[in-house]
């Protein structure tokens, strides 16, 4: 019989969630940066290992609300965890714990939710023997299905957490077809893409204030080239100049780098075109945040 379980990867911002669902995926279907709060909405991957089908659920990080935005993500984050069969609660296990972290954890303790606790990033840690006190702590507070030390850069520990997440998954017809990743629209991951490049290139003030949209994606009937139109979105003035730069240098470096991973990942040459327009204040104005599919509400 085939078998699904349904899981969301939760946790505080920048401990590796997306990272964890691309290597677990084994394709880059989610943004990843090392500055917070890289992802805004819930992303669906999938993976099929023999007749086990295991549904993912990426979620914004765990984080003060600051704004419309990112009540909305802290909104995706507690909807994300409810009818599904397992969390993957992801910490860097070189950081305390929150309360907020903690409240999230005893309240699915509380709804007898399976928690896997994840500790990432152990390649930073200098001795192995610093990571015992770290699980002592947190398995006396909190009741976990398993806790796994991992390093999600090194590819370290990953093939445990899925063995355990199959080992949770019930007897069940398979929701998705078995060659599907994501549930993602293409102009989605397009712009998601495009916008991964201008968090990492960009200065800290900036990346948050942007949204990208992709108006047309199209193939070409006469050539194998992919078009690909797209609009950033700034909140100020300044930002505009900031993300042009020079000459037009940091757009164009931006765009450079994300038609490399575009045509990577499409496996066909793309011909892409990016607009940079000014949204003043977006993140607080709820039609904009409708509109660059950030809220389903």
């Amino acid at each position: 019989m085939p078998r699904t379980v349904f899981v969301t990867i939760a946790g505080h911002t920048n401990a590796g969630k997306s990272s964890l669902l691309n290597a677990v995926v084994g394709e880059k279907i989610a943004s990843v940066s090392s500055k917070p709060q890289t992802t805004r909405t819930r992303i669906t991957g999938i993976r099929n290992i023999d007749d086990v089908q295991m549904v993912f659920f990426d979620t914004p990080g765990l984080h003060k609300p600051v704004n419309k935005l990112s009540e909305h993500m802290l909104d995706t984050v507690k909807e994300s965890v409810s009818d599904i069969d397992a969390v993957v609660f992801m910490q860097d296990c070189t950081r305390k714990i929150s309360s907020q972290e903690l409240d999230l954890l005893k309240s699915l303790n509380a709804s007898k939710m399976p928690v896997i606790l994840v500790l990432n990033k152990i390649d930073l840690l200098k001795n192995k023997d610093e990571l015992a006190p770290v699980i002592a702590d947190l398995t006396s507070k909190v009741d976990f299905h398993a806790v796994i030390p991992v390093s999600v850069k090194e590819d370290n520990g990953v093939d445990i957490v899925i063995d355990e997440l199959i080992a949770l998954s019930e007897e069940s017809v398979h929701y998705f077809p078995d060659d599907m990743i994501t549930d993602q629209p293409e102009k989605v991951l397009a712009a998601e893409m495009i916008r991964e490049k201008l968090l990492e290139l960009l200065s800290d003030e900036v990346p948050h204030g942007i949204a990208v949209g992709v108006e047309e994606m199209s193939e070409r009937e006469d050539k194998d080239i992919l078009d690909i139109s797209a609009v950033i979105y700034c909140e100020r003035e300044s930002h505009k100049g900031i993300v042009i730069g020079k000459g037009g240098a940091m757009l164009k470096k931006a765009s450079t780098a994300a038609r490399l991973e575009l045509e990577d990942f499409f496996q066909i040459k793309v011909n892409l075109k990016c607009w940079v327009k000014v949204k003043e204040d977006w993140r607080n104005r709820e039609g904009l945040i409708r509109s660059f599919g950030l809220s389903d509400k």
